[in-house]
């Protein structure tokens, strides 16, 4: 996938309603990226199949396709591509199936097109720090490269906002790692998440993870946020 340095930012907007398609076209194309609409998941796929996309914006209730399956195809077949997703539902279930599904942010409807904006240079920010792409904790090791994590050699499958929530406590291994940072460098939102969402996908990686294979425990710092041990 080419992502060149100096090349402008391609950006696919995915969305069915024929008034703010182009309207978020316009706005990209004002902030400097080369950006295109679709309006349906079938002609995403297709568009996306060239492999020049560096950033995916999805409206959740598309024709045909939910923004939720598409978002599992494009992930699956790019896992470094940037996924926002856009709906009028602001449901904590619903955020959780499009992070889930690989989303990397979720934006709700109405939107100023200046936080979507800003979204976006944070999601990109974070895509572009320099951070080495194989930590290994103890017995655990997370690959970033390949997106994959082993704990005592045993693969461990996770989704993308568990990798990504794995990796930024193993960067900061036997520290705590404030709840508003993990909001904030995970989710892209503090003030828009809610804060429960955290100790859910703690909980998810604790299952995931066995402290007697990985050497690693997940701990609660409680009123402050979760830190990755050496067992």
């Amino acid at each position: 996938m080419s992502r060149a340095s100096g090349h402008p930012v391609r950006v696919l907007v995915v969305e069915d309603d024929t008034q703010l398609g182009p309207l978020l076209v316009r706005g990209l194309a004002d902030e400097g990226y080369d950006a295109e609409w679709c309006q349906d998941g079938t002609s995403a796929l297709i568009r996306a199949g060239r492999g020049d996309l560096a950033v995916a914006m999805l409206d959740v209730m598309l024709p045909g396709m939910s923004g939720f399956e598409l978002c599992r195809r494009l992930r699956d077949g790019d896992p470094g591509l940037i996924i926002l997703m856009l709906t009028a539902r602001d449901d904590v279930d619903d955020r959780v199936k499009g992070l889930d599904a690989g989303a990397d942010d979720y934006l709700v409807k109405p939107f100023a097109f200046a936080e979507l904006a800003a979204r976006l240079r944070a999601l990109r920010r974070r895509e572009s720090v320099a951070a080495s792409p194989r930590l290994e904790v103890a017995g655990l090791v997370v690959d970033s490269h390949d997106h994959a994590v082993t704990a005592g050699g045993t693969p461990v499958q996770l989704s993308p906002k568990e990798f990504a929530l794995l990796r930024l406590l193993a960067q900061n291994v036997d520290e705590t790692v404030p709840r508003e940072q993990i909001l904030q460098e995970i989710w892209g939102s503090i003030q828009h998440t809610d804060p429960n969402i955290v100790d859910q996908y703690v909980s998810y990686l604790r299952r995931k993870v066995d402290p007697v294979g990985s050497g690693v425990t997940l701990r609660t710092v409680r009123g402050v946020g979760f830190r990755l041990e050496r067992s």
